[in-house]
């Protein structure tokens, strides 16, 4: 049994970055085909309760986060459409993506808030800088310290509303 947890968990792991990596390099449709196509089976698969809620408020926080950051004139996504006007497809396709890890391969990591905003603070600078590289992004020299500090704020705040919610069963 636990041999069979361990390989779901590094299979959610492997399917983001699968996801992560189409999405970058495919753009809205491969996003939009790929994206949509892991997350509906992940909630297919695992349906656990109030999962997908979580990835829907956490997909259109990433709109607000992502989009005010890009009309503050941290992103130039140069003439790449936008999802109202404000991100790629491809780049908002990336919230609930990673919103599929939270209950499952990083689960462990909410236990030990600091560290989950260490972690945060750490690779999604990583992450967007990467992206960035790789879907031709023109990046201010602002934004990856500034997504340091939103990441390490939301995974602390995951790290809580994750302990809250447990400790209210």
């Amino acid at each position: 049994m636990a041999a069979r947890r361990w390989q779901a968990l590094l299979f959610n792991a492997l399917r983001f970055e699968a996801g992560w990596l189409l999405c970058v390099l495919g753009g809205p449709w491969v996003a939009a085909v790929a994206g949509g196509g892991l997350l509906t089976w992940h909630l297919w698969r695992f349906r656990r309760p109030g999962e997908w809620q979580f990835i829907a408020v956490f997909t259109l926080l990433g709109l607000v986060i992502d989009g005010s950051l890009r009309l503050l004139g941290g992103f130039d996504f140069h003439n790449q459409a936008l999802v109202f006007g404000l991100i790629p497809l491809w780049l908002w396709m990336l919230w609930p993506l990673f919103a599929t890890l939270v209950y499952h391969s990083l689960a462990w990591l909410w236990r030990f808030p600091w560290l989950a905003a260490l972690c945060g603070a750490v690779s999604a600078p990583l992450s967007y800088y990467g992206g960035a590289l790789l879907a031709g992004v023109s990046l201010a020299p602002w934004l990856l310290p500034v997504h340091a500090l939103v990441w390490a704020t939301l995974c602390y705040g995951i790290s809580r509303y994750i302990t809250i919610r447990q400790s209210s069963l």
